[in-house]
């Protein structure tokens, strides 16, 4: 693991023993949702584990669904409150190439709105459709490893 990595130097770790503030939302034993303190809009919340795992390789399964579970009731909850919501993002960035930048798990919970200024940025080879061929390639790459 490296220095990044640590334990020591995770802000999230900090929030959760206590020596950083959160605007907690939810709480139990295996995950604590608090609000984002340099949100996408008015709601984006993050979801973490207690258990500090960087990435989702490093998280137990069971702790991931519940990671995930607890998106849905908070999606759920941005929506029937009064917050601007006309969608909701779910993003887990899960190494630096994806954009990961803070080294403990975390899921955001990102209420979207039409005009609001965010978006996903696709390359010009993405509307270059792969043939069946190739996706059949790489279906099989992944499926022997799962």
């Amino acid at each position: 693991m490296s220095n990044k990595e640590s334990k020591e130097n995770c802000i999230f770790c900090k929030i959760l023993s206590g020596e950083f503030e959160c605007s907690e939302i939810y709480s139990d034993d295996t995950v604590i949702a608090f609000l984002d303190i340099q949100p996408v809009n008015p709601g984006h919340v993050l979801v973490i584990p207690r258990e500090h795992a960087c990435y989702l390789k490093d998280l137990d399964k069971d702790v991931g669904g519940k990671l995930f579970q607890v998106g849905q009731k908070v999606a759920e909850a941005i929506r029937n409150s009064d917050l601007k919501c006309e969608g909701v993002n779910f993003l887990l960035a899960d190494g630096e190439a994806a954009g990961q930048e803070v080294w403990h798990t975390h899921l955001h919970v990102v209420p979207r709105f039409e005009n609001d200024g965010f978006g996903f940025k696709f390359s010009e080879k993405y509307f270059e459709k792969p043939s069946r061929e190739e996706l059949n390639q790489v279906a099989e790459k992944i499926s022997k490893k799962i």
